[in-house]
């Protein structure tokens, strides 16, 4: 049986916060410490994935204990982040949506490749998105429904070099069948109007960016 929605807890930034978007029928993903996080919590994950190197062997003890599945792998003779296997983990299983939690901390480089990431769930036609406390990424290169919730700010940037053809309905600076091009930065920090507001693009990849201060 298909899951409907995957949530994968990544080594980032992880709090209380992310323990709120869990649903009953969610299959819970730990990727390396994500996985602690989880069993600290009383929650035990269906898969825990990744080299591991971010605990010690009694803490690796106990995600081996208590997850469903581990899939481990060496942290040097790997070609993927531990984040990359456990999204192309969740695609394979076909779910209609992904949330990627713990996605976004102080590595930057980390950071960027996991909102990369984002580009192979759109290529596979899987609703998916980045969470944290302040944040809410989505890739789109069709169209978006946005709604009004405590992420005060929505902010667009182009992910292609150019992105035609962009309209918003809801939103209090609008545009209609606009482009944005890489260093364009006309699209941060909109706001809706309205409780649900409307993103769509005709060609080219927009990062949709849902914040709050």
């Amino acid at each position: 049986m298909k899951p409907n929605r995957i949530l994968l807890f990544a080594g980032g930034n992880l709090g209380q916060w992310a323990t709120r978007y869990i649903r009953q029928e969610d299959w819970l993903v730990g990727v390396d410490r994500g996985a602690l996080f989880l069993i600290q919590h009383g929650l035990s994950p269906r898969l825990s994935i990744g080299d591991f190197d971010s605990v010690s062997v009694e803490e690796r003890a106990k995600i081996e204990q208590h997850s469903g599945n581990v899939s481990a792998c060496d942290p040097v003779m790997k070609d993927l982040t531990d984040t990359e296997m456990a999204l192309t983990w969740a695609l394979e299983q076909q779910p209609a949506e992904i949330v990627l939690l713990g996605a976004l901390g102080s590595r930057f480089d980390h950071t960027l490749a996991n909102v990369h990431l984002l580009q192979k769930a759109l290529l596979a036609r899987i609703d998916c998105k980045i969470v944290d406390e302040t944040n809410e990424i989505h890739l789109i290169d069709r169209e978006l429904t946005v709604e009004r919730d405590h992420f005060a700010h929505v902010s667009l940037l182009p992910f292609s070099p150019e992105v035609t053809g962009i309209t918003l309905c809801g939103f209090q600076y609008p545009l209609q069948d606009a482009t944005l091009r890489i260093g364009d930065t006309i699209g941060i920090s909109n706001v809706l109007t309205a409780d649900s507001g409307t993103i769509t693009v005709k060609t080219g990849l927009l990062l949709t960016i849902k914040s709050k201060d």
